[in-house]
């Protein structure tokens, strides 16, 4: 009986809990956004987040020389992190994870030249059709909303692209740290000029670092470690799961319920990123 890889269960250990972390996270995000909203809460989530793991990591001792891509992959993060947050103030949160899914199932798709391919991108456009009547509705789904999260989504499959290029760069630790902080230099003065002296609000920054460490801070240095441990199919398989665990978690720290029209999209989006990441042929 073969030996199970080592470096394939730490890989598959640092997603799962990444994907919790990242979704608790959000969940706890939203709670605060009537205090200093999504823009407020996205400059604690990744100053906080930035800080944390220059502290740690202390990225100026060993500086890595591929900038271009490093910029990117910071530029991914903020704009992920800032359009996810503006989303899920309009939409649930478990639809918001779906859709942004769309951008790492695109990475996995755009990468094969599988047949199947079809197949998942049409459970996948199903999924989102049977969303579109909610858009519709009066009392739906705020297209804006869907809107930013699929163009979180394009950002996500640009962080997966530039992460798995700047993944071999480096520490993976000094390599998250510096993007994150590239992310800060971005979109912190958004939301300082969006929030002003409401950041400083001494009973809500003891949240904004718990928001920076599950949200970002943990989530995407195990990221970072499980991409360079394993291929970006199966990282993206992995993945798949996240819109459940972001749905299951807004359940139960929020009360958000999804119908069993929002259920199903959201299952398919699922079926089709697991069904397209595993056939993958890169």
């Amino acid at each position: 009986m073969p030996f199970i890889n080592r470096d394939f269960i730490i890989a598959v250990a640092c997603v799962i809990i990444a994907m919790v972390a990242i979704q608790v996270g959000a969940s706890i995000s939203k709670t605060i956004f009537p205090y200093i909203g999504p823009e407020g809460t996205t400059a604690y989530r990744i100053g906080f987040s930035a800080i944390i793991l220059c502290l740690i990591f202390k990225p100026w001792r060993r500086l890595p020389s591929n900038w271009s891509s490093l910029i990117v992959y910071g530029l991914c993060l903020g704009g992920m992190n800032l359009s996810f947050y503006y989303s899920i103030e309009r939409i649930p949160i478990g639809l918001a994870v779906a859709l942004e899914f769309l951008g790492p199932l695109s990475v996995a798709v755009f990468s094969s030249k599988n047949r199947f391919d079809l197949i998942w991108v049409g459970l996948a456009i199903t999924g989102v059709l049977i969303l579109l009547p909610d858009i519709s509705d009066v009392n739906g789904l705020d297209p804006v909303g869907v809107g930013l999260a699929l163009f979180a989504g394009a950002c996500w499959a640009g962080y997966i692209l530039y992460g798995k290029r700047t993944g071999s760069a480096g520490s993976s630790g000094v390599i998250v740290a510096i993007g994150m902080s590239i992310a800060a230099i971005a979109i912190v003065p958004v939301g300082v000029i969006s929030q002003g002296m409401a950041l400083l609000n001494w009973s809500l920054i003891p949240i904004g670092i718990a928001i920076g460490v599950l949200s970002s801070a943990l989530p995407y240095s195990l990221e970072m470690v499980a991409l360079r441990k394993m291929p970006a199919q199966g990282f993206s398989v992995m993945m798949s799961v996240e819109p459940a665990i972001g749905a299951l978690a807004a359940f139960m720290i929020l009360g958000e319920l999804l119908s069993f029209w929002q259920w199903l999209a959201v299952l398919l989006v699922i079926v089709a990123s697991i069904g397209s990441s595993a056939t993958t042929k890169v």
